[in-house]
């Protein structure tokens, strides 16, 4: 066992709660802009001090509404600036609030409100009502519900002039550092979505410390700021956004992912909050626009060039004349291009939810722009470890955040202690006790640590494959090569108790078109077409061909197929967070993997149609 303990830069304060960041704020920068909201194509101001005005004019409403400190309030919303403002608005009531994704079924929206005992609803549009109002009487403690698109957010903050500031300073101060803060479902990749509790000292510490051990990303000459565009209600973007605050780092919002890049252009962000798929789209956007205008050539140099001139800054070398001439000459052509497609001033990214793979880390870096990979979970309020601007090595995760301990055991679990772990499994206590082992949180995944305490995460205990000749295999440490191909949606590595490894493939329909005209293929087929034309076929091979080239022989893909459909969170196989739900795809899929076993030959791949 190796154990790492990073004691805390901030002394704990066990009275305080969420809403004394906000205060803390608005004493010390009153008219800082923290945050900005797009209106007719403008990025318009909101200051600390209106922001805190917002806050207490919608927490008014809430008590005016009924609402009483304890009871939870369920919120179905896209990444807004509204999240933010609701989330302090229902922690200044005395509130608590519940996430629910945008994305969730109506059975899904029903287990959370009901389980969380839910006793208001805030939704954004028709359709999210729409899903609520077909399980609503299945849900009889949600006596009021709110719609954002129909202005009840002004309107209940209108309704709450009588309620005197006493009140709602009285409300804010009823939480300690031990009381719920939030009640967050975990995604629910296995089973029935758990609520994690977690509590008002979670954040603050967590933030507190985060604070100050990334202070060179929340601070900036000119003013720090961050574009969030992936789901406020996972805890990631929750506690970032919770942090800004803190802080003082100006927020923007654009939850519409094809209006990213315009937003990014305008927005001018100084550093992003992304998960690894957002930059392999990135990369290979950049690639394949490349390879259409008869530079692909040029764009594949560059990436060499930028991958061998980072991994030689980070292991100390001198830089040889020609990579500075041949480096100079790609930033020119090729870098300030990319630099500028995200606005210009990204300095720092922070990866988190899967491994984003040392050559994306190392292109990215000769950018000019610093992916800081961190890995932690909805039980430990987002960040457990993260690598920091002043100490960082691209492949890992990172060492442990101040106030944490992070350990891995003989069999590599990693386990996890600290001011960021939750309290509990929200009414499950059979749940908690099964998580915890001598106080540490079990995290279920597999790592290591190198001599100076930086993680390398290298897959799920539970999804660990072992193969009819016993050898153990991680499925990330193939899946995530060859998902870096810009061809490759996503991919299922099998072979649990099978002769050999095998894979499932699906392809990406935005990049499909694109490559398909680049290579003189028709451009129109459909993903089943694709998914047996030979071109197609091939190049999924060679990025195969490619992971296999880093595991051995035992643990290669000996064969593959290509889906004729996608694996989406709309149809059930993705978390909100993009994960695969491998068990749900086994299942749903078991006719398939069986057929890949089943006397072909074991050197190439094949496709199937529905």
């Amino acid at each position: 066992m190796r154990q790492f303990d990073v004691p805390a830069i901030v002394p704990a304060d066990p009275a305080a709660n969420v809403t004394d960041l906000l205060v803390d704020r608005l004493k010390a920068t009153p008219n800082m802009v923290l945050f900005s909201l797009p209106v007719n194509g403008e990025w318009l101001p909101v200051s600390t001090i209106e922001f805190h005005a917002q806050v207490v004019a919608l927490a008014k409403g809430f008590v005016a509404a009924g609402i009483e400190p304890g009871d939870k309030i369920g919120l179905m919303c896209k990444t807004r600036y509204e999240w933010t403002l609701v989330d302090f608005a229902a922690w200044f009531a005395g509130a608590v609030l519940v996430p629910v994704y945008e994305t969730s079924s109506p059975t899904q929206i029903q287990w959370i409100l009901g389980d969380s005992d839910a006793k208001a609803l805030i939704l954004e549009t028709a359709d999210h009502f729409a899903r609520f109002d077909e399980i609503h009487p299945e849900l009889p403690t949600i006596t009021t519900v709110w719609q954002i698109g129909l202005g009840d957010l002004d309107k209940l903050a209108a309704s709450g002039t009588a309620v005197p500031d006493a009140e709602i300073e009285r409300r804010r101060g009823l939480a300690v550092g031990s009381d719920i803060a939030t009640l967050i479902y975990t995604s629910g990749s296995t089973g029935r979505p758990k609520g994690c509790v977690l509590t008002h000292s979670n954040f603050v510490e967590t933030c507190r410390n985060s604070a100050v051990a990334l202070k060179e990303v929340l601070t900036d000459e000119k003013g720090a700021s961050t574009l969030l565009f992936i789901t406020t209600a996972h805890v990631f973007a929750r506690f970032i956004s919770v942090l800004c605050v803190h802080a003082g780092v100006r927020v923007g919002h654009q939850p519409d992912t094809k209006q990213l890049l315009p937003a990014l252009g305008s927005f001018k962000p100084t550093f992003l909050l992304a998960v690894p798929r957002v930059f392999e789209k990135v990369y290979n956007s950049a690639e394949q626009k490349a390879e259409a205008g008869g530079k692909g050539k040029i764009f594949r140099a560059a990436a060499e060039v930028a991958v061998a001139h980072s991994q030689a800054l980070q292991s100390g070398q001198a830089i040889p004349l020609m990579m500075k001439i041949k480096f100079a000459l790609f930033d020119r052509l090729v870098y300030s291009k990319l630099r500028a497609v995200m606005g210009g001033n990204v300095k720092y990214a922070v990866s988190g939810s899967a491994p984003l793979g040392a050559h994306l880390g190392h292109f990215f870096h000769s950018l000019g722009i610093v992916i800081l990979e961190g890995y932690g979970l909805t039980e430990t309020t987002a960040p457990a470890t993260v690598n920091l601007a002043t100490k960082s090595k691209i492949g890992t995760v990172g060492p442990a955040l101040p106030g944490v301990s992070v350990r891995a055991l003989d069999d590599g679990e990693i386990q996890v202690k600290g001011v960021n772990v939750f309290k509990e499994y929200w009414k499950n206590p059979d749940a908690t006790r099964a998580t915890f082992e001598d106080g540490w949180l079990k995290t279920g995944d597999i790592g290591s640590f190198d001599e100076e305490g930086f993680l390398t995460i290298t897959g799920r205990k539970k999804e660990l494959i072992v193969t009819a000749g016993g050898k153990n295999v991680a499925p990330a440490a193939l899946e995530d090569p060859i998902r870096a191909n810009s061809l490759i949606g996503q991919v299922v590595v099998v072979g649990d108790r099978k002769p050999f490894i095998a894979a499932l493939i699906t392809l990406d329909p935005d990049m499909l078109p694109v490559w398909l005209n680049n290579n003189k293929e028709d451009a129109g087929m459909s993903l089943a077409e694709a998914s047996v034309n030979k071109a197609v076929l091939a190049e999924v091979q060679r990025a195969v061909d490619h992971a296999n080239e880093h595991v051995s022989r035992a643990e290669s893909i000996r064969k593959f197929v290509v889906l004729p459909t996608e694996l989406l969170e709309a149809n059930g196989y993705l978390t909100p967070k993009l994960s695969i739900k491998r068990d749900l795809i086994l299942k749903d899929f078991a006719d398939t993997i069986e057929g890949l076993y089943e006397g072909a030959p074991v050197t190439e791949g094949f496709s199937i149609r529905d």
